[in-house]
Parts: structure tokens; C-alpha cells; sequence
């Protein structure tokens, strides 16, 4: 099916896409009546006669598919990820370019650029999106192979989370009101994502069963899961009063435009300075209540579930500090078995004792 494409002239052409026996065949209309007529061609012409010589791919139209497809696969924020990589990437290397001419060190060179201007991280991460953009048109468009994406990484620095006290985070939820109150609430009694309260519906709160239903992307091949969590009476009493002052589907929706908030810009802050508290993100949270169950002794296992995370490794780098660690370290000083070999220093204080 022909796709529409605006030229930096505003000027609007068709790409016609055709795939046959494993191979894909492009060409450019100026319009869609002409693109559909020749893909129908294509389809019904006889395989010797397809062998004729078609117009290159270039970066652009490797680009605008797997972001049409992206739009669709991933959610608004991976999306939008995906878009600025490419952004960057074609004020580097030419958009014209055709996919054959693209080179490892095209790619290597626009990253390295990238990794000095912004960091290791965000040069790793455009890295991971033009790999994963590249293998699947390796896959849909005939790219060649092997990916020159597939370049070295480079060092990072990373920073931990600031995780707040949790004498902070209720500082902050007594200046809290409304709504805010019982969202900020439910962020730490959920350990929701800030996108999956954002979302929340009424039809995904049990108030029978006294349970809340979380849908998240953050799973494999980006597909919608959904997991029942219990709520806490403190929780539970707060959601039916809030409840009574519902005016639409929506959880907690925008009071301007009663539809789920997008992004909250310095929302966190706001509150934070109103608190005179040090400033923390809505994510800190739920490192926080990770880290108060670990403190609780509460298994490993069961913060998993809570976090709702598919790798136990990865439950494990939310646990906020070395505490939940230290009683296994506390055995290595408790063994018995250690020899008794004087250290250096002993030595040294005998033969001073020894010298008076």
C-alpha cells in the first residue's frame, strides 16, 4: 500500500512498496493513483521481469518506515526516543544517502560526536536505536547485512537516582491536595510508573476486591500486560472519596481537560520547594518504596511481584543503598575459622614492646 511523504518543499510524493518472494521493491509518485498502478504491475508481473533496476533506498525512507512502525508498536515516550535519534543522526549524515552507501564509520563518527557534546549514555542510547531501526529493515526492507550500526559502545558515567528520605516524601504529601494527594499516595502504595497512573481508569479499580489493575508496555516487544495489585486500607479509603468526586472515566485526569496528563513539567519541583524538601522525581518513588520493604526484611521475591519487574537482577538495583546487604556481609566478621596470623601491624607494636 502506497505512503504518502512531505518534501522539505512541502511538496507531496508517494512511495510505492511492494514485497515479493522475500524482496521489496520502492518507487516515488507524485501521486497515489500512479503509485497503486504500479504496485499492481509488480504484483502480477512474471518473476523474470522484475529484475529490473529500481530506485535505491534511502536513510530518509528506511527512517519514515520503521518510525511508522514504531508509532504503532511503542508507546508516545519510546516513539518520540526513537524520532530524536534520527533527527540527530540526519544532521550529521545526509538523508539522501542511499542505504548501500552507509558506512560503520558514518555511524561511529556521528556517535562519537555525540558522546562528547551531550554523553556516553545518550550516544549508547542513540546507538541502541539506530541498531534495532537498522536489523529491522534488515528484516522488512531488504537492508544490507551486516548492520553498520553495530558500532563499539561508549564509556558511561553514570549517577544513582536521588531516592528521597521518606520523611521527604511525606513533607511533600502533606502540601499535596485533592487528586494530588491520593496520586502521590498511590505511587508509593502501587510502586506505579508515572505513565500507568496517568492512564488508570475507574473500570481498573476493584473496589469489591479492593484491588487496583496496572496495564504497562514495559515488556518484551513493548505489548500491554496488565497485573491486579491489592490496595492498602489507607489507599482504599482515599480512592472512595475520591471516587465520589469523579467526573469522567479517568483516574486522575487533567482538571484543564479532563484527559490524562501527558508530562507534568516541574510539577516534582514545584511541590518540592513548596515542602523545603530536596527536589525528587516521580520514578524516586518507586525506588523508595522498594527500598522501605527491603529495609521491612520483606523478600526479595515479593518486591519483585509488587515492581511487577520479569528479572529479579533488576529489582535488585532498585533497592536503595547497602542496608538490606549488610547482616550477609556481618557474617564474614562472626566466622570463627579465621587464622590466627598476626597482621603487620601486631608485629610491629611486639617489637616495640619488646625494643622497651
Amino acid at each position: 500500500m502506497p505512503y504518502k511523504r512531505k518534501k522539505r518543499n512541502k511538496k507531496t510524493e508517494w512511495i510505492a512498496d511492494v514485497m515479493r518472494n522475500g524482496k521489496r521493491y520502492y518507487k516515488i509518485f507524485d501521486t497515489k493513483t500512479e503509485a497503486l498502478d504500479w504496485e499492481s504491475e509488480i504484483r502480477k508481473a512474471p518473476e523474470k521481469d522484475l529484475m529490473i533496476p529500481l530506485e535505491s533506498l534511502t536513510l530518509i525512507e528506511w527512517a519514515t518506515k520503521y518510525l511508522e512502525y514504531s508509532k504503532v508498536k511503542f508507546t508516545i515516550k519510546t516513539f518520540d526516543e526513537k524520532k530524536s535519534a534520527f533527527k540527530g543522526f540526519f544532521k550529521q549524515v545526509n538523508p539522501s544517502m542511499s542505504v548501500e552507501d552507509l558506512k560503520p564509520v558514518d555511524v561511529l563518527n556521528y556517535l562519537r560526536v555525540q558522546a562528547k557534546k551531550r554523553s556516553g549514555y545518550a550516544a549508547n542510547k542513540d546507538r541502541k536505536n539506530l541498531l534495532a531501526a537498522w536489523n529491522w529493515g534488515i528484516k522488512y526492507l531488504n537492508l544490507p547485512s551486516p548492520n553498520p550500526c553495530l558500532t563499539e559502545r561508549f564509556p558511561e558515567e553514570r549517577h544513582n537516582r536521588y531516592v528521597p528520605p521518606e520523611s521527604d516524601f511525606w513533607k511533600v504529601y502533606e502540601v499535596l491536595d485533592g487528586q494530588d494527594k491520593v496520586m502521590m499516595l498511590a505511587y508509593l502504595h502501587l510502586a506505579a510508573r508515572r505513565s500507568e497512573l496517568y492512564k488508570l481508569k475507574w473500570e481498573d479499580v476493584d473496589f469489591a476486591g479492593q484491588r487496583v489493575r496496572i496495564g504497562t508496555r514495559k515488556r518484551l516487544g513493548g505489548s500491554l500486560e496488565y497485573d491486579w495489585l491489592p490496595m492498602t486500607d489507607e489507599l482504599f479509603n482515599s480512592m472512595v472519596i475520591h471516587r465520589q468526586a469523579a467526573k469522567n472515566d479517568w483516574v486522575f485526569p487533567n482538571p484543564e481537560r479532563g484527559l490524562p496528563f501527558i508530562a507534568r513539567q516541574r510539577h516534582m519541583k514545584r511541590v518540592c520547594n513548596k515542602a523545603d524538601v530536596k527536589p525528587f522525581g516521580l520514578h524516586a518513588i518507586r525506588h523508595l518504596t522498594a527500598s522501605i520493604l527491603a529495609q521491612e526484611d520483606v523478600p526479595m521475591v515479593t518486591i519483585q511481584r509488587i515492581l511487577r519487574h520479569k528479572q529479579l537482577t533488576t529489582t535488585e538495583r532498585y533497592i536503595r543503598g547497602l542496608e538490606p546487604v549488610r547482616p550477609a556481609l556481618e557474617i564474614l566478621s562472626n566466622r570463627n575459622s579465621r587464622p590466627q596470623v598476626p597482621t603487620t601491624y601486631q608485629n610491629k607494636q611486639q617489637q616495640k614492646f619488646e625494643v622497651m
